[in-house]
């Protein structure tokens, strides 16, 4: 377990590198109590210079490395994550505000199938290229051939599970990465490093550097990164994808949505609703991917608001270690201030009806909690497309109900936004939710359910939700370049002209 005098350093050349005495630092809290978990120290320019530089040192050899070898040593570091899942699942608890019961069935379990599933593909010829006649006397072949220093920086809200589905394919591709965990959920980092180095992973391949934004905006600029691969709000994924556009970096950028469900007519509501509840209540919220516009046929909002509030009971704040607790507080105060106000304006000038949850914390919570950042989960019904709540990323527990007549308003409705992370559809009749995901504008889509994100499946954003993908086949090429190479049998250039 993570105590409070826990500190952190700049990582690289394989080790921690102690800041000076007068260095600056950050603390992370416990978001389920408020109180202080560790001292943070911001990564100095030198410093983020020389993660960089001990990178570029490792990469020669690193990327030489046969695949079947980079595999070896990274199924060595998916054995330890494991054996360590428990561990881990508690830091991460304490450090995102996520209870245990999650965070140790899905975070590190996830993040250790990602960089198995890659270590797997790059073993079993996933970096190969392709060859071909081109004509009698002359053949082409391609390979595919790393891209040499890259930066991740990761987000607050999936700590080591973001970090692993950067580093997974960028280590088994052949890259080396200097790594940017959030400012607000920095402790994972190190535990990741030290497992890798445990691995058998060489010195400077993968390093870790701390700070807020200044950081990043210093390592996307750094001359010598080659891609960034950014999970975060987009806004701020518009300026890091600007800076490294300038430099013609290569990059991933998986940012926020504003997510439709559609229920179909005569979908079963209890199903209907389950889907909704874990489409918007699964992590507080906080998942990019929620589904927090959810469209019900107008016929069906009655039966759907009584299933829905007869289970939200289910959504149980307290005691984060305690199993039976499957919802946790806001990740931050800052960002509990912001999930509040919308609430708020929802309430006071939406004019949205609030159906259940508000302003108050969740009910019977343990008075060692009350200093925590906890918001009740919260749904709203009669809303309208141009409400605030509808419209903007609230990115936490709060859901709106928005009714429709017939399917073809609902599509057209749910494509009328900027964004295009996710969408979902809950009916009975399969032909028809075929025909409905076909036509919803998002890169990621579930029929039936929510919010699955298996190592095999490529996932990734349309419109202003991101460029690139992650995971599957497709993202361990976004970790890779193409070299193209002719081949003359018969003869030189020089053979030829002499004979004209």
């Amino acid at each position: 377990m993570v105590q409070s005098e826990a500190e952190r350093h700049t990582f690289y050349a394989g080790k921690p590198q102690p800041a000076s005495k007068s260095s600056n630092y950050f603390e992370t809290v416990n978001p389920s109590n408020g109180e202080p978990l560790g001292k943070i120290y911001t990564s100095s320019s030198d410093s983020i210079n020389s993660a960089v530089e001990s990178a570029r040192g490792a990469f020669p050899s690193w990327s030489a490395t046969p695949p079947i070898e980079r595999a070896r040593i990274l199924q060595r570091a998916v054995s330890l994550l494991r054996q360590r899942n428990d561990e881990l699942a508690q830091i991460e608890t304490l450090d995102t505000g996520k209870p245990f019961s999650e965070t140790s069935t899905v975070d590190i379990v996830t993040g250790a199938d990602v960089l198995e599933y890659f270590a797997n593909l790059v073993a079993s010829g996933g970096l190969n290229g392709e060859s071909f006649r081109l004509r009698p006397s002359a053949m082409v072949y391609t390979s595919k051939e790393p891209l040499g220093v890259c930066a991740g920086i990761g987000a607050w809200n999936y700590p080591i599970q973001i970090a692993l589905w950067k580093s997974a394919p960028c280590l088994a591709a052949g890259n080396c990465m200097v790594y940017k965990p959030s400012e607000f959920t920095p402790l994972h980092a190190q535990y990741l490093a030290e497992i890798y180095r445990e691995a058998g992973l060489p010195d400077g391949v993968f390093n870790v550097i701390y700070g807020a934004g200044e950081v990043g905006a210093h390592l996307t600029a750094h001359p010598a990164i080659a891609k960034v691969s950014f999970t975060g709000q987009v806004a701020t994924g518009k300026k890091v994808a600007g800076s490294a556009a300038g430099g013609m970096k290569y990059v991933t950028m998986e940012l926020g949505g504003k997510s439709p469900l559609v229920i179909l007519p005569g979908a079963a509501v209890d199903q209907a609703v389950d889907v909704a509840m874990m489409a918007n209540f699964f992590s507080s919220g906080q998942v990019c991917t929620n589904g927090t516009r959810v469209f019900v046929p107008r016929a069906m909002k009655k039966d759907f608001e009584r299933a829905l509030l007869q289970k939200i009971p289910f959504v149980r704040a307290g005691d984060l270690s305690d199993m039976g607790t499957n919802f946790g507080p806001l990740n931050s105060k800052v960002h509990h201030q912001k999930v509040i106000e919308y609430i708020r304006r929802g309430i006071e000038e939406d004019k949205a009806t609030l159906l259940c949850g508000g302003l108050d914390q969740p009910a019977n919570l343990p008075t060692n909690l009350r200093q925590g950042y906890w918001v009740q989960p919260t749904v709203f019904t009669d809303c309208r497309d141009d409400m605030t709540i509808v419209k903007e990323e609230i990115f936490g527990p709060v859901m709106a109900i928005l009714t429709y007549d017939v399917v073809d308003e609902a599509i057209q409705r749910a494509n009328a936004t900027e964004l295009g992370l996710a969408a979902g559809v809950v009916g009975r009749d399969i032909d028809q939710c075929h025909l409905v995901i076909s036509r919803l504008e998002a890169g990621i889509t579930w029929v039936n359910t929510w919010g699955e994100s298996p190592a095999e499946m490529a996932v990734g954003g349309w419109k202003q939700s991101g460029l690139g993908v992650e995971n599957g086949r497709r993202g361990l090429e976004a970790w890779v370049r193409n070299k193209s190479t002719i081949i003359e049998m018969g003869g030189s250039a020089a053979t030829v002209f002499s004979k004209l």
